[in-house]
């Protein structure tokens, strides 16, 4: 049963001297551990318990292959400027260039994930992507007609594989651009879990004091979509509404009661289902008819923004009955 009334988290009063910042970069050192504690906080007696308790094992292997990996190219410091100035995101997801730590960081994340226990079919999945990045499929290097001894101290930009074979460059790109092929998604999870890791280490290299608004629901990392935004309970940013990135993790302000997609204040309302925690709501808009969930954390400080969006499908379901596009986008919820 849903609930269209007005959110119950209490308003910022006018005059109140809140400060938050305009974006907070990943910590790098409890990120993708708290969120793998999370998914099996969940996963008891839920119907998604077995999703749950496998993305728990893949968060935790995203937090282990960071020690020891070479650090992320970064722009340069001009055109970090430019970016900045510009309104563009900093690090962004296209055009991007595939170079040797990204691949090191997918086969890193690979290895680990074949430790995890999962379903027979993603086991095959991950074992197609192993075929793909040791080279008994077409490669980087095939591609793009390198001599293999090089190759590794290059850099190929992505574009969309031509090729019905699936490529790495072909995955990186599906992840990156949002269109991830409804027969390919299993693969496509391990790809976007290590493009998760990559993104959120070049992101928490940057100074985010430096870094400015550019959208609603844009990251000013990335550029990619927001999971989730949340009512935060921070010190200095209490009651106030960040969303969260769905590549990078990075958070940045938003104003409240606003759609992320077209910006519209008008149309606003919130829907909840029965059987789920009030405190997870979906935002909903008339104007473009999207919606985004909104989650009161600063009500229930567990809530954490990538888990607890996977967990709660059902009121996905529910809003997507009503007539409403998601425009949340959540790696880990890909072919929903």
């Amino acid at each position: 049963m849903s609930d269209a009334r007005s959110p119950v988290f209490p308003p910022v009063e006018i005059g109140t001297d809140v400060r938050p910042p305009t974006v907070v970069t990943p910590d790098l050192a409890t990120m993708f551990a708290r969120r793998a504690r999370r998914f099996r906080e969940l996963a008891p007696d839920h119907q998604l318990a077995p999703w749950l308790l496998f993305l728990g094992d893949l968060s935790e292997a995203q937090d282990a292959i960071q020690i020891g990996l070479p650090s992320p190219r970064l722009p340069d410091a001009g055109t970090i400027v430019r970016s900045i100035a510009g309104g563009m995101p900093v690090l962004p997801r296209t055009p991007f260039e595939v170079d040797p730590v990204v691949v090191e960081t997918i086969e890193r994340l690979l290895d680990r994930a074949d430790r995890i226990a999962m379903p027979d079919p993603a086991r095959a999945a991950l074992q197609r992507l192993r075929e793909v990045v040791d080279g008994k499929v077409p490669s980087l290097d095939a591609m793009a007609g390198r001599d293999p001894a090089i190759s590794r101290g290059t850099v190929l930009e992505v574009t969309a594989a031509s090729s019905p074979v699936m490529t790495l460059p072909g995955c990186i790109d599906a992840v990156l651009t949002d269109s991830i092929p409804v027969d390919a998604i299993a693969e496509h999870v391990f790809i976007g879990a290590a493009l998760q890791v990559h993104f959120a280490r070049a992101a928490a290299l940057l100074d985010a004091s430096r870094l400015n608004f550019i959208g609603d629901g844009v990251c000013p990392v990335c550029g990619a979509p927001p999971a989730t935004s949340g009512i935060v309970g921070w010190g200095g940013a209490d009651r106030t509404r960040f969303c969260t990135c769905s590549l990078c993790g990075t958070r940045w302000n938003a104003v409240r009661v606003k759609c992320l997609t077209c910006s519209s204040t008008k149309g606003i309302h919130y829907q909840s289902i029965k059987g789920l925690a009030d405190t997870i709501k979906a935002e909903c808009c008339d104007e473009c008819r999207t919606f985004v969930k909104i989650l009161a954390e600063d009500e229930d400080p567990s809530l954490e923004p990538i888990a607890d969006d996977v967990a709660s499908l059902g009121l996905d379901l529910l809003v997507l009955e009503s007539g409403y596009r998601r425009a949340g986008v959540n790696l880990f919820l890909i072919g929903t």
